[in-house]
């Protein structure tokens, strides 16, 4: 009696064991299969109390996805970007919060004006983020982003503390409502938002990386920056631009790969560090020739994504 079971005790274990290496083998060959993840293009959109013709937009223009501004925030609103999205397919990646006014985007009015830092504005900038947040939740978007401000460089500035509360107390509500917060590169060297990033301490915080921003204020090279921004990278606007000239005026915004940004070498940069959320256009011009360089820059950017 036990012989014959020792002897389908082993016969089990035989066909159990080529059973789970057959599995392994299929599922390496899935693996090798399947085509490796590769970045999204998105566009960057607005929308009113209406949003079906913003959505339909970024369909018709081909973009599976978009970061999306808004000037409305009630439930009738929410309701009808959520029946958009769904007729067209369109995938919302973060919501960006702006405003109240005034927000002046130069060297010397900017610091003062633009984001958390300014102690004027700053109330009323961490309630519209909030309502943002509440609207993003209703909305099932995953991100919040906005541009934080002139963060100075020097730690021990009163107002660089006060910026990174700030940005904790808008982060902290946004991660209660299960979102990233988002801080969008610009008026700030890479090493000192990576700095305020690191006092916030929360895991939910990350960057909207502007390549085009780094540009037009001076601020850094894009491609330079990648290595220090990777860990936080959470969205990025491919955006191209020139440095600033004239002390008072930031850089020149121009088509994507007709500026500074190194788009060939940024992406292949971004593949290293297994980067896979969305590359969002944006281009900061209205009119017929914003829907021409937007079609130029999802034609440039396909090539080099591959």
């Amino acid at each position: 009696m036990s012989h014959t079971l020792g002897t389908m005790n082993v016969s089990y274990n035989r066909r159990e064991l080529l059973q789970r290496a057959t599995a392994a083998a299929a599922l390496t060959m899935a693996a090798q299969a399947a085509p490796p993840k590769k970045m999204r293009l998105g566009v960057i959109t607005g929308i009113s109390s209406n949003p079906e013709p913003a959505i339909k937009r970024v369909h018709d223009l081909g973009f599976p996805t978009c970061q999306l501004g808004m000037r409305a925030f009630d439930d009738a609103t929410v309701s009808k970007l959520r029946d958009a999205l769904a007729k067209y397919n369109v995938e919302v990646t973060s919501a960006v919060a702006t405003g109240p006014p005034p927000e002046v985007y130069d060297f010397y009015k900017g610091p003062s004006t633009i984001g958390l830092v300014p102690r004027q504005y700053r109330e009323a900038r961490i309630t519209r983020i909030k309502q943002v947040s509440d609207f993003a939740k209703k909305a099932g978007i995953p991100g919040v982003q906005t541009h934080c401000g002139f963060i100075p460089e020097n730690p021990n500035e009163p107002l660089y503390e006060e910026a990174v509360n700030a940005i904790r107390t808008v982060a902290q509500y946004c991660k209660e409502n299960g979102q990233t917060f988002r801080c969008e590169t610009g008026q700030e060297t890479p090493i000192t938002l990576v700095r305020a990033i690191k006092d916030v301490g929360l895991d939910n915080v990350g960057v909207n990386f502007d390549v085009g921003n780094l540009i037009l204020y001076g601020k850094a090279n894009p491609v330079d920056a990648v290595e220090l921004l990777a860990p936080y990278i959470m969205g990025i606007h491919a955006k191209d631009g020139v440095y600033p000239t004239n002390p008072k005026q930031l850089g020149r915004e121009v088509p994507i790969g007709e500026g500074k940004v190194n788009f060939p070498v940024l992406i292949g940069l971004l593949k290293k560090v297994d980067y896979q959320n969305p590359l969002t256009i944006e281009r900061e011009i209205e009119g017929e020739k914003q829907t021409q360089d937007i079609l130029a820059a999802k034609a440039f950017l396909e090539k080099l994504i591959g």
